[in-house]
């Protein structure tokens, strides 16, 4: 393979005659129709993929301005290449580059914060999409409301005026859009469940508790739509050899590629009272099932995700097709998606969950994706919250035990904040998590590995009712104990054997 060093930069200049994927927004920053916030590589990916194959059905002032939060590894390379980037596509049927041109600005959150509000409230900006992961809605995982006990959050509230925070920054933009009484779209791209209701109550009660006028709050009412939407890419990490690959098949250098997988699926509840993009005609769902998709895509794909990369990771398997490939895994990962979580699920009309299983297996076993478990296994303080307690719950409550999904919540402890004495080897050591020092802090003075667990739980990590339920916080408890003492295997045996056994 050649060194991308020897070739020329990706650019206007060396563009032409390359593949484009879909088509090229209006290259005027002023007609960008679209803000996007969290400009990483899963919305390069997705979104912006959609919105490309959208402007080739149907022209439009649709271009993207995107803000990062705080990092410029993306945002240099793409101001340097014209906003310009490819899309490395895996598949069995091989590997192919395309190149995306819809981004028309950049900017950073944390250094630019006003930059932001400036673009909500100018009127020709007309949908703002959100990846920010799951902690950027500031949602308490106790509560269920807006997470007042976050010192970043409690300083926005504060001073409303100069907010850091991403609700903070809606908030602080409806607000000053109001005036124009321009309708507004902000459409979240997460796996966060309801997410567009969700962000709704969020930015509503920011508002609130911020004593913002009651103006303010019937625009944001009556002018501003928070559609719901489910979004599913399996989107890995880039590598070093990604340019490199890239460089092989078009023939030039490109410093911010994406790698993603041929599958991708966006659902969309239609509600865009300032237009949209012809997205339906660009790949995606519009349609008025989305909760249910949401679902699907959070109990068949994210919770099973997490148990692979957890298992894998304390087993030392470095990818999720490394992991998956082993059997007890697959048998602890299909157990849970069947008997689990499948029962807890309103499916949506006509759809066909047996091949959605199907395909899912087989994008699991994708060598190529090289999906990382440190990778898929991080941040399991923002994404378990989604995953866990709803089904947990359900069982729960006609008396029997979610064996498999405490098994999640003991090998992410395992994984993440192990027990005195636990060390749950190099794969697990790399995840990271952003309350990881919280709840080592709250495991501190725990002398078994039950009462790690206990303590952990009790904290309302995952959710109060969770952190009220004995059966449950024992059941984790028992797992954990397992796994330091007989391994990832012996505690998933256990947990097979114990699922949907009745409590009561």
């Amino acid at each position: 393979m050649p060194s991308s060093g020897n070739i020329p930069a990706l650019g206007r200049a060396t563009v032409e005659g390359l593949p484009l994927l879909g088509a090229s927004a209006p290259r005027d920053p002023a007609r960008a129709g679209i803000i996007h916030l969290g400009l990483g590589a899963f919305h390069r990916a997705h979104a912006a993929v959609h919105t490309a194959r959208a402007l080739a059905a149907e022209e439009g002032d649709w271009g993207i301005l995107g803000f990062a939060n705080r990092s410029r590894s993306v945002v240099d390379p793409m101001r340097r290449q014209d906003g310009l980037y490819s899309v490395l596509e895996l598949s069995d049927a091989g590997t192919r580059a395309d190149v995306v041109d819809v981004h028309r600005g950049f900017g950073l959150m944390a250094e630019d914060p006003h930059s932001v509000v400036r673009e909500i409230a100018t009127p020709q900006r007309r949908i703002l999409t959100l990846t920010v992961s799951e902690g950027g809605y500031s949602v308490s995982a106790r509560t269920g409301g807006l997470d007042v006990d976050s010192p970043a959050l409690r300083q926005d509230l504060q001073d409303p005026a100069n907010p850091r925070t991403v609700i903070g920054l809606l908030a602080r933009g409806l607000t000053e859009r109001a005036s124009s009484g321009e309708p507004f779209t902000v459409l979240p791209c997460d796996n966060v469940s309801s997410a567009g209701q969700t962000a709704r109550r969020m930015v509503t009660e920011f508002l609130e508790h911020s004593g913002a006028r009651d103006d303010i709050l019937a625009y944001v009412r009556d002018q501003v739509a928070f559609p719901d939407a489910m979004v599913d890419r399996i989107v890995p990490a880039t590598t070093a050899g990604t340019t490199d690959q890239v460089a092989e098949l078009l023939g030039v250098r490109d410093d911010a590629p994406v790698r993603a997988e041929k599958f991708s699926m966006w659902v969309i509840e239609d509600d865009f009272p300032a237009g949209r993009p012809a997205w339906d005609l660009g790949g995606a769902i519009m349609s008025d099932e989305v909760g249910k998709y949401e679902q699907v895509k959070l109990r068949i794909l994210n919770g099973p995700h997490s148990l692979i990369a957890y298992l894998g990771a304390l087993d030392g398997r470095r990818t999720i097709p490394e992991s998956f490939e082993q059997d007890w895994i697959a048998e602890a990962t299909l157990g849970l998606i069947r008997s689990e979580n499948l029962p807890t699920i309103d499916l949506p009309s006509g759809f066909d969950v047996d091949g959605y299983i199907a395909d899912l297996t087989h994008r699991w076993h994708n060598h190529d994706l090289g999906h990382r478990t440190r990778q898929v296994g991080s941040d399991g303080s923002m994404r378990l919250p989604q995953r866990i307690p709803t089904p947990a719950l359900f069982h729960l409550g006609q008396g029997r035990m979610p064996a498999l999904l405490a098994l999640t919540v003991a090998a992410w402890f395992a994984c993440v904040v192990p027990p005195r004495g636990f060390e749950p080897g190099e794969q697990a050591r790399a995840m990271s998590d952003p309350a990881q020092d919280d709840l080592v802090a709250i495991a501190e003075r725990a002398t078994t590995p039950a009462e790690h667990a206990r303590v952990l739980l009790e904290s309302g990590c995952l959710s109060g009712e969770l952190a009220e339920s004995e059966e449950f916080i024992s059941a984790v408890g028992e797992l954990l104990t397992t796994i330091v003492a007989s391994g990832p295997r012996a505690a998933t045996a256990a947990a097979l054997s114990a699922s949907l056994k009745e409590t009561r």
